[in-house]
C-alpha cells in the first residue's frame, strides 16, 4: 500500500528560533539522503525566512495572512500541490508566530481525505526569557497564544536558555510544565539538538495505513486481551489520528462509535463506506455532533477518518475501528442523511 508522507508542524512565537530549527531539520534530511519539503507562511507579503532555504529543497509560500485564520484554505490546496507535483519524503510546515496550532492541525487533516499524510506531531520552539516576562505579566493576546503553542505540542523545545539564569530555567520548566504534562521539554541554546534524537522523541500523531501492520493487529486483538490491555495503556499527547480503513463498516455499528467518542476528540472528519448501503458517506463531527451527506468522490480517494484533539488514546481509537472493520454485518440503515 502507498506510503503517507510525514508532515510536521513547526510553532512558536515570533523570534523563537524556528527558522533556525527549521535549517538544522532540512540539512539532517538531506544529509541522510531525503528529499524534504516546506510549507512556509508569513503574515507579511515577502517571505524573508524563505531565503535560508537552499533552492533545492521545494517550498510552497503563504504570503499575507495567517494560515489559521485568512488563508487557512490555502494551506490545504497547497501542501496538496507540493506532494503531488515533488513527491518529497518529508514535509515540514513553519507556522507563523501569530498562528493557533489546533487550528493549523485541522488545515492539515483536510488532506487527508484525498490523499494520504502522516501528520507526525507539532514542535513548538520556547523563547525561555519572552515565556518568562510574558508570564509574569498574565495578559494580552500574545499571552494566550504562547500558552496555545505550548499547550498542543507534541515535542517543546526551551531556547535561548543561556538568556536565563539557573533559577530563572527551572521557573520556566515548571510553567511550560503546568501548561502541557505530555511533551517532553529539550532545553537549547540555537535549537543546537542532535536532530536524530528529536525526532524520535515526538510520540505524538501517527496513521494507520499499513495493511499488513493492521492484518497483525487484527490477529492480535482476537487473539486474547494482552494486546487489548496494552493498547488501551497508551494515552497519548495526541494531535491528530489519521485511520486509512480496508473495508466497509457497518453504518449502525459507525455511528454509536462517533457517539461514544472521549470529549477530548474535538474534531473528525472523514469518507467512508459502508456495508448495508451502495453509497459513501462524508462525515463531520464538531461540539458532540455527527453528519453524514452522501457523495460520489471523483478519482482514487480512500476510506479515511481524522480525529482532532488533546490526550485521547489513539491506540484505543485504531483498536475499535479495526474491530468495526472485522464485523461485515448488513443492518439497515438509519444514518441521518443531509442530501
Amino acid at each position: 500500500m502507498e506510503q503517507a508522507v510525514p508532515v510536521y508542524i513547526l510553532s512558536g512565537f515570533l523570534g523563537s528560533g524556528k527558522t533556525t530549527l527549521l535549517k538544522r531539520l532540512l540539512d539532517h534530511w538531506q544529509d541522510n539522503g531525503l528529499q524534504p519539503a516546506v510549507v512556509m507562511n508569513e503574515l507579511g507579503e515577502v517571505n524573508l525566512d524563505g531565503l535560508i532555504v537552499e533552492q533545492t529543497v521545494p517550498m510552497a509560500e503563504l504570503l499575507g495572512g495567517c494560515i489559521c485564520c485568512s488563508i487557512r484554505g490555502d494551506l490545504s490546496t497547497e501542501l496538496a500541490t507540493l506532494i503531488k507535483k515533488e513527491s518529497p519524503d518529508v514535509v515540514v510546515i513553519e507556522a507563523t508566530g501569530a498562528a493557533n496550532p489546533l487550528e493549523i492541525v485541522d488545515a492539515v487533516t483536510e488532506i487527508s481525505l484525498y490523499q494520504r499524510v502522516e501528520l507526525k506531531g507539532l514542535l513548538t520552539v520556547v523563547d525561555a526569557a519572552h515565556l518568562l516576562e510574558l508570564y509574569r505579566e498574565q495578559q494580552g493576546a500574545t499571552y494566550r497564544l504562547m500558552q496555545e503553542q505550548i499547550r498542543c505540542a507534541s515535542l517543546l523545545i526551551l531556547n535561548k536558555t543561556d538568556r536565563v539564569t539557573a533559577a530563572e530555567a527551572s521557573e520556566i520548566t515548571e510553567i511550560v510544565r503546568k501548561w502541557n504534562a505530555y511533551a517532553e521539554i529539550l532545553p537549547a541554546v540555537r535549537c543546537d539538538l542532535p536532530v536524530e534524537e528529536l525526532l524520535a522523541k515526538i510520540g505524538g500523531a501517527h496513521s494507520e495505513f499499513t495493511a499488513e501492520k493492521q492484518t497483525e493487529d487484527m490477529a492480535d486483538s482476537a487473539g486474547g486481551q494482552k494486546a487489548g490491555e496494552q493498547l488501551h495503556q497508551s494515552h497519548d499527547h495526541v494531535m491528530a489520528y489519521t485511520h486509512y480503513f480496508r473495508q466497509a463498516v457497518n453504518s449502525e455499528e459507525f455511528e454509536q462509535f462517533v457517539k461514544e467518542l472521549p470529549r477530548d476528540v474535538y474534531r473528525a472528519k472523514g469518507i467512508v463506506t459502508f456495508s448495508d448501503t451502495p453509497s459513501r458517506f462524508l462525515f463531520q463531527y464538531a461540539y458532540r455532533e455527527a453528519d453524514f451527506m452522501k457523495i460520489t468522490p471523483q478519482g482514487d480517494v480512500p476510506d479515511v477518518a481524522v480525529f482532532i484533539g488533546e490526550h485521547f488514546s489513539s491506540s484505543e481509537l485504531r483498536r475499535r475501528l479495526l474491530e468495526l472493520e472485522k464485523r461485515l454485518i448488513a443492518r439497515p440503515s438509519r444514518i441521518k442523511r443531509s442530501l
